[in-house]
């Protein structure tokens, strides 16, 4: 039986240093080796309370620095603890639900492991096994990992959770979400029932409230709101189509576009998708879960680096693609339910820069698109489009005259070229525009300020 958790609002005051939030001095200097100098609020809140030893939840959307907010406290308590590493048993273990996610979260933690000679590996499948078999008998402190090949690895006796000392569940919702609470719970089981434990999550739902319930005693609450909410900078469109004139809208809206993120539904239609456009032209990265680890990072970092315009991509990578400077995302297929669009469209409009939506709907789509945007609580602007439809390249081209109203919209309308929707974008300053665009933005999954 856990007690009822305690709730803490984040400080009202401006953010301190690290230094003053009791963060060790070998952090604080690996922190500030890479320009990270101030908190975020979710570190801000949790921080004193996680260096403490104390049990967390800690709700935040991506982007709002979770990563950072879990990653300093396990290492910093782990290192105070200065006990042994010993061969195929971590002390502290950090389960995700994507391989993408889990090497985002192995960037940020091994530059402050290093600060304090601690050693840690990713654990995820999709890959040889070998190199994840190997450092663990060759000891490490901390284990990112996946929980599928973790549970292998466990089940052939190549790890053992028994001296797991801090726990750490990042994106709970989602692993939810994915199906993977089975499986994190049996891992659960097989830590210490007196470590640390550390829930971060963009939703503290039912099925997180379970795993709570169970397993977290006595947590604190800390739930932060981002600093720029992305509703307020980005705008919802729902383009009406006709099932003949899908494929040719979706090749418009990719030739026009400098960057565009495409969902589909599956794997196959993600793989047939980013195929045909190559065949017209339009140069494109698939990225879904039938790819190899090193085809999905080489497949990401092409998306990043500009030498992609175009990525498509299935849900289970959603929460797993971190790149700067997405300005539209296009749902191919519109999502099965509220959250897969939440999690999807928050791949643009981050950390207070603007952003569009586009869902496609065929005609039968029209009742389940309706009743999915009401309950993500978004008011879209929907239009019936064709092949030449003035929209079509302004939205690629960031030339959308829809201001955003209410929750990031401009409220259902529907038209065939309605001028207060849109308007024919200007070629000249379009060619100027892609002329002063950098076409390399930075590393695939490189960390942020988070």
């Amino acid at each position: 039986m856990t007690s009822a958790p305690s709730t803490l609002t984040a400080p009202a005051r401006a953010p301190s240093r690290f230094s003053e939030l009791g963060v060790p001095s070998a952090l604080v200097a690996a922190l500030a080796r890479q320009s990270i100098d101030e908190p975020f609020p979710i570190q801000e809140a949790t921080l004193v309370d996680s260096l403490a030893g104390k049990n967390i939840l800690g709700r935040g959307v991506t982007g709002s620095g979770k990563t950072l907010a879990f990653a300093i406290p396990t290492v910093a308590n782990i290192a105070a603890r200065r006990a042994k590493t010993q061969a195929g048993q971590p002390r502290a273990l950090i389960l995700v639900p994507t391989r993408e996610l889990a090497t985002q979260v192995a960037a940020v933690i091994a530059p402050l492991a290093a600060a304090v000679s601690l050693r840690c590996t990713t654990v995820f499948g999709g890959v040889s096994q070998t190199r994840q078999v190997n450092a663990l008998r060759s000891g490490v402190d901390i284990v990112i990992a996946c929980p599928g090949r973790l549970e292998d690895l466990i089940n052939q006796r190549a790890c053992s959770l028994r001296r797991v000392e801090i726990t750490v569940l990042d994106e709970a919702d989602h692993m939810a979400d994915l199906g993977f609470l089975p499986a994190v719970r049996r891992l659960l089981d097989a830590t210490p029932a007196d470590g640390q434990r550390l829930l971060f999550s963009a939703t503290l739902d039912n099925a997180v409230d379970a795993l709570v319930s169970r397993y977290i005693t006595s947590p604190t609450v800390h739930s932060v709101e981002p600093e720029h909410d992305a509703q307020e900078t980005m705008t919802h469109h729902v383009l009406a189509v006709a099932a003949a004139d899908k494929a040719g809208v979706i090749r418009e809206i990719a030739g026009h576009a400098d960057r565009v993120l495409f969902f589909t539904r599956t794997k196959h239609g993600a793989r047939k998708l980013a195929r045909q456009l190559n065949v017209a032209g339009v140069r494109s990265q698939e990225l879904h879960g039938n790819l190899s680890q090193n085809a999905r990072q080489r497949n990401l970092e092409d998306f990043s680096s500009g030498r992609a315009t175009v990525l498509v991509a299935t849900d289970v990578a959603a929460r797993g693609i971190h790149v700067d400077d997405i300005q539209l995302v296009v749902h191919v297929d519109p999502p099965v339910d509220h959250k897969a669009y939440i999690h999807r469209s928050g791949r643009t409009a981050r950390a207070g820069a603007a952003g569009v939506v586009a869902t496609l709907m065929l005609p039968e789509q029209a009742d389940d698109v309706r009743r999915m945007a009401k309950t993500a609580g978004i008011t879209p602007t929907t239009t019936r489009v064709s092949l030449g439809h003035p929209l079509l390249a302004a939205l690629s081209d960031g030339t959308v005259t829809a201001a955003p109203a209410g929750h990031g919209s401009t409220g259902e309308r529907r038209s065939a070229g309605d001028e207060r929707t849109a308007r024919a974008p200007d070629p000249r300053a379009t060619a100027a525009r892609r002329r002063n665009r950098p076409r390399h933005r930075g590393r695939a999954g490189a960390p942020r300020s988070n």
